[in-house]
């Protein structure tokens, strides 16, 4: 699924995480779920001392997966193939979940903090949409 350079790429991002997380896929029998499985494969083979990966999610929407750090309750769910322009999107919130900081100016951080309330995005994307990545990096780091 990803070729040669873009996973020699991917595991250099990689080697930027720092607390080790869980990849949790929900999959059915579909050929995009075998996408899905080959794709996740793929990233927690690339960094297997951190990233951990379970194919026993029971989530409706399928196929879908969550990134879980152990110890929160924070969890990002991406449903369906996050490539194209949204693969910026998946390599951020691996990171992030990893304990990557976000390259944000502090105050931006304060005032997400600073948020009262428990909060549950949910976001729609488009492969054509240009705006879509902003919006889905944006609540990533919300989250």
């Amino acid at each position: 699924m990803l070729d040669d350079q873009l996973k020699a790429q991917l595991a250099a991002y990689l080697e930027r995480v720092q607390q080790p997380f869980e990849l949790v896929a929900s999959l059915d029998d579909s050929e995009t779920s075998a996408q899905m499985h080959d794709l996740l494969k793929t990233i927690q083979s690339l960094r297997s001392d951190k990233i951990s990966l379970r194919t026993d999610g029971s989530d409706a929407r399928k196929p879908s997966f969550t990134l879980q750090r152990q110890g929160t309750a924070t969890q990002l769910r991406f449903a369906g193939l996050p490539l194209g322009h949204e693969f910026t999107s998946l390599v951020l919130a691996l990171l992030w979940t990893g304990g990557h900081p976000p390259k944000v100016e502090q105050d931006v951080i304060d005032q997400i903090k600073a948020l009262d309330g428990d909060f549950n995005f949910e976001v729609y994307m488009s492969l054509s949409c240009h705006n879509c990545p902003d919006v889905v990096q944006a609540l990533s780091l919300m989250a």
